[in-house]
């Protein structure tokens, strides 16, 4: 199980991202335009980085959904390799099972 103060932080910065998701995108899209002028482009790379440095989609790390553990998870499940295991062998994920050969 993960430190609950860990987990805590993640779905912070996940509501951060969510709250400035627009605004980051509109900012982007100045920066990568080729039509803005070389002031508009800089002037929005300054609003971009005065933003809180959590806002940014990358700062967010996949966690379990059981257990809260960083490493070793599968995006397509939400849970990570050993408790994505026991749910196979209980059978609570269809369409997987114990590769055997």
């Amino acid at each position: 199980m993960a430190k609950t103060s860990m987990i805590e932080r993640d779905k912070k910065r996940a509501k951060l991202v969510k709250k400035y998701a627009a605004k980051r995108a509109g900012l982007k899209a100045i920066v990568l335009s080729p039509k803005s002028s070389y002031e508009e482009k800089m002037e929005a790379q300054t609003k971009l980085q005065k933003l809180p440095r959590d806002a940014s989609p990358t700062r967010q790390r996949t966690r379990c959904a059981l257990t809260g553990r960083p490493r070793a998870v599968y995006k397509k499940f939400g849970l990570a390799r050993n408790k994505l295991r026991e749910a196979t062998m209980r059978g609570d994920v269809p369409g997987l099972r114990k590769a055997s050969w």
